[in-house]
């Protein structure tokens, strides 16, 4: 993939400094894609700020593509860019963020269910607002398919990541948000190709201490077939959740059982002392020396990050 453009003050159709990159990841979108693009158009263009949209084709086998090369030609600001093989949305944010010249950049979807006329104010929230480095719309509602296995999955893996990271979360993988490009620029090559992806770069910023701030917004009916797999990206967004706070922090994932199989293997050694003096079973040496062994690796894996900080 192409390296990260120099970050330079390039101009539009209009003049204008480009300040603003809007990733939109359009993959069998063909109903409905030109007026995603008219919707996040006219707004940016009403609100003043230089823009860019990369509209990244992610190897769409209807006619998806062809519509957005139409639209270039009556959108400036359009940027399309085609991939040669589905590489899943996180790919597509991944790339796109990398290519992005704006200073802030957006992410949203193709599918008309969040409010991208929206757009500019949360940009502008994050301009007015240097002590923060990510804007992020917070659903309302859940409106997707599996509905009801959906919200009851989420809240679980929502208040796991609130545990870990130690941060109130109203919403872990909203599609929309927008962060300044330098700051989320070294978490990029973290994403993954799923749509886990937005989960891993609001764990990212909240590991790292940087603020993140939460806009509550309307959420709707996606137009188009859902590629959202219960099963699947489920069990990922669980892995995902572990994985980058393993990452940033291994002792808030590693220490808790740790500390509980120390706890165990100590009452249990107190208790056989009293019932036969002497005498120490095989499971209690077990529980102990899983206890040490799991805290000996949480300590290594936070020297290893500590290490890395530094280096």
């Amino acid at each position: 993939m192409s390296q990260t453009p120099d970050h330079t003050q390039d101009r539009g159709a209009d003049d204008s400094p480009v300040r603003v990159t809007i990733v939109l990841p359009c993959y069998n979108e063909q109903d409905h894609v030109l007026d995603e693009v008219k919707r996040i158009s006219s707004a940016m263009d009403a609100s003043g700020y230089g823009y860019e949209l990369l509209a990244v084709d992610d190897a769409s086998t209807d006619d998806t593509l062809a519509r957005l090369r139409d639209a270039e030609a009556l959108y400036p600001h359009l940027r399309v860019i085609a991939f040669g093989h589905n590489g899943g949305s996180g790919t597509v944010r991944r790339v796109g963020s990398q290519r992005a010249r704006g200073e802030f950049v957006v992410w949203t979807d193709a599918d008309m269910s969040y409010p991208n006329e929206r757009i500019p104010e949360l940009v502008a929230m994050l301009d007015q607002d240097p002590e923060t480095d990510q804007v992020v719309g917070a659903r309302t509602q859940e409106m997707g398919s599996h509905k009801a296995l959906r919200v009851p999955a989420k809240w679980v893996i929502r208040k796991i990541a609130e545990g870990l990271t130690g941060t109130r979360i109203p919403d872990l993988n909203s599609g929309l948000r927008v962060f300044r490009r330098d700051v989320a620029r070294p978490y990029l090559r973290l994403l993954p190709p799923g749509f886990s992806c937005v989960t891993t770069i609001t764990l990212a910023f909240l590991s790292n201490h940087h603020p993140v701030r939460y806009v509550p917004i309307e959420y709707a009916t996606r137009a188009g077939t859902s590629k959202f797999h219960f099963v699947k990206d489920a069990y990922r967004y669980i892995l995902q959740v572990l994985r980058m706070v393993m990452y940033f922090n291994p002792l808030k994932v590693l220490m808790p059982p740790a500390l509980t199989l120390l706890g165990i293997g100590a009452a249990k050694f107190v208790f056989d002392q009293v019932r036969n003096p002497l005498y120490i079973p095989n499971n209690t040496v077990m529980i102990l020396m899983t206890g040490l062994i799991i805290a000996a690796i949480a300590l290594l894996a936070d020297l290893i990050v500590r290490s890395r900080e530094g280096a």
